[in-house]
Order: C-alpha cells, then structure tokens, then sequence
C-alpha cells in the first residue's frame, strides 16, 4: 500500500508541552504588565502552574470518578445510586470526602510505623508520574518524553511497591495474603499489557506518546494494523484490567476472603490513598489506551469526506481526549457489575496460558506486517 501524506488537521495542531514553554522562558527577560521579570521566574510559573494543575486534576477526578461509579452501579443494578446529598446526589462523594479527613488515623502497634506510613504515598505518587506525561491535547502536557512508553511501564509498576509494603508492614495476615496475590497478579498481567504496547510502537516507530498519537493522523491504530490493532487493544484492556486490581481481577482486597486484602489496616487519609489511586490509575489506563490505540485527542475522521472531517474538527482536542477517555472508563465501570470474581488459578491461567501466547503471536506479527508495509497507510520513516 503506498504511504500517504499526513491528516492537516494533525499538522495544524502543533504539539506545545509546558515543560516546553518553561525552556523557552529562560534565555530572555519578559515584559509583563509593565515589569521586566526575569526568564527563570516565568519558567517557575509555568512548572507550579503544571504542578497545581496536576493537584487539581487528582481531586476532581478522585470524586468525580467515585460519583460516576455509584451511578453506574445504581443504574445497571436498576436503582439510582446517591441522590441524598445535593442535586441527584453530586454532594455525596465531597461529604465522603470530608468524612476520611476527619476519621481517626490508627496504625497498629505492631505495624513497621515507617513502611505502614510510606506504602499510600507510594501508591499515589506511581500515578501523579504518569498523569504528568499524558498528552490531554497538543496543547495540554506537562512533558513529552522521547521515551514516554518506556516511562510509563517502568513507572507504573511503582504502584505494586505500594502495595506490597502496606501489606507487608501492616502485621496481619489478610493483609500480606493479600500483597502477595497483588504482587503475582500485577507483575504476570504486565508482561502482556507491554507485548500490546509494543505492537503500536513497532507501527508507529516511536515511545514518544504525543508522536504515537501525530502516527494516527490518517487513522487510529486499532483498525490501520488489519486483526492486529484490536487483539492488541483486547489483551491491553484485559491486562490492565488486572492490573488496576478491578473486578474480575480484584483478588488482592477479595472482601468476601480477606476483610479488604492489604489495605485492611488502613483508615482515614491514608486509606483514601490508596482508594483514590484506583479511581485514578483506571482513568490513567483509560487514557493510555485511548492515545496508542484510538487517535489520542486527535477528531474522529473519514476520508474523502472533508465537510464531516471539518464538522469533528470544531470540537477542542481536549473534549475528543476526555470523551474518548471516558468511553474506554465505561468499559471498566461495566466490567465490575457485570462479571463475578475469578479465582486465583484462573486468572494465573488467563495470562500464562492464554493471554501471553497470544500476546507473543501477535507481536511476532506485527514485526512481519512492518517490514512488509502490510496494513493501512504505511509511515514513511
């Protein structure tokens, strides 16, 4: 198939991270509002704004995500979720919230004091490093890292770290039973979510995340690579799935075995940790997939059909990332009140026995299509 030129909508939209605006601040002095300021001074602007933005997304999403949840729930259960505390119930998750501030914070007397107070941050700092990496729009990044797939695997098994030392530190059983099955299932269920990421990575010829979504100009991976693209996008959802700790694969808490798995000995702020580092590694995950497989913040386009290309192009890149994001949440919310728990040999067998096969296939695949130029609209590199 011969190549093509790249979509102008992709070219129009130049790619601008913060971390950019920072380096280019710094060689000059600026004139703003009548003062000269030094350059240093507005690239320290621009790394707390990216900063507090970073704080504030953390937040919004944690309770946002958690209200989305309960009525999902509720609906798909044939009820109404929270509806109490504000306008359909949109003040519950801010009063929870209040709530686990104001709880008394009890470490037990045996805990390793050190490690029980370090697993939570550890936790969420996993996620805060990916969510700074994540191309929300051409114009929305904190930094855009040559190796940003790279980053983002090495990074987020960090939060098994987490995990494990809560678990450990915490001197219950349940709760160490409970680290181990995570520490199994997040290290096994990895290996798979890479081999998916490194299919689009071989089309797309770069780690770079905002230059694996310019890739996508003339079409989204999950149907430019013919077969490839979508088992790829379905051994990634599967993977991180269990990655994640969400239903079927939410065996390290499994309340009906181990009371809450390894965060049992946990309350108040330090519970709402790792709490909240679930909600927002599910959009993080939500958001990976949708920029290696589904065009990033990049409109849904078809060619040959520039009055409808024009009409999706209307809508800022930053509602197509968050639109498609929250498609890709969907699946997981559905996931949850849909399917029952797996046992642990079963989900040891889904990934070694199925899943990483396939995986190892499919790759191998990808490799030959590559060479061969055989899918849609080939790169020219």
């Amino acid at each position: 198939m011969p190549a093509v030129e790249t979509n102008m909508i992709a070219v129009a939209w130049p790619v601008t991270t913060v971390a950019e605006r920072a380096t280019n601040a710094l060689p000059q002095d600026w004139a703003v509002a009548g003062w000269m300021l030094p350059g240093w001074v507005l690239a320290a602007v621009y790394i707390l704004a990216g900063l507090a933005a970073i704080g504030g997304l953390v937040g919004v999403l944690g309770m946002g995500l958690i209200y989305i949840e309960r009525k999902v729930a509720g609906h798909i259960q044939a009820r109404l979720g929270p509806m109490r505390v504000g306008p359909h119930g949109i003040i519950q998750t801010v009063a929870d919230t209040f709530k686990l501030l104001l709880k008394e914070d009890i470490i037990p007397a045996k805990a390793d004091k050190a490690m029980h107070l370090l697993a939570p941050f550890l936790s969420m700092s996993a996620t805060v490093l990916v969510l700074g990496v994540l191309p929300y729009s051409n114009r929305l990044q904190i930094a855009d890292l040559n190796i940003g797939v790279l980053y983002v695997t090495a990074v987020s098994g960090l939060g098994v770290m987490g995990i494990l030392l809560g678990g450990w530190s915490s001197h219950n059983k349940w709760s160490l039973i409970g680290a181990m099955r995570a520490a199994a299932q997040i290290i096994s269920y990895e290996v798979s979510a890479t081999l998916a990421l490194l299919v689009v990575v071989l089309f797309a010829g770069t780690l770079s995340l905002s230059g694996i979504i310019e890739s996508q100009a003339d079409g989204w991976w999950i149907w430019r690579a013919p077969g490839i693209g979508i088992v790829s996008f379905i051994i990634y959802i599967i993977a991180s799935t269990a990655e994640i700790n969400r239903t079927p694969f939410d065996i390290p808490e499994g309340e009906s075995e181990l009371t809450a798995g390894f965060h049992t000995e946990y309350s108040g702020l330090r519970f709402s940790f790792f709490f909240l580092s679930e909600f927002i590694n599910m959009f993080a995950v939500s958001a990976i997939t949708v920029t290696l497989f589904l065009g990033g913040w990049l409109p849904f386009t078809i060619g040959g059909m520039d009055g409808f290309n024009s009409v999706m192009a209307i809508l800022p890149p930053e509602v197509w990332f968050l639109g498609k994001s929250m498609a890709v949440l969907f699946l997981f919310l559905w996931f949850r009140w849909t399917f029952p728990r797996l046992r642990v040999d079963q989900m040891m067998r889904l990934e070694w026995k199925f899943l990483l096969p396939i995986g190892f296939v499919n790759l191998t695949l990808a490799a030959v299509m590559v060479l061969l130029g055989w899918y849609f609209f080939p790169l020219v590199h």
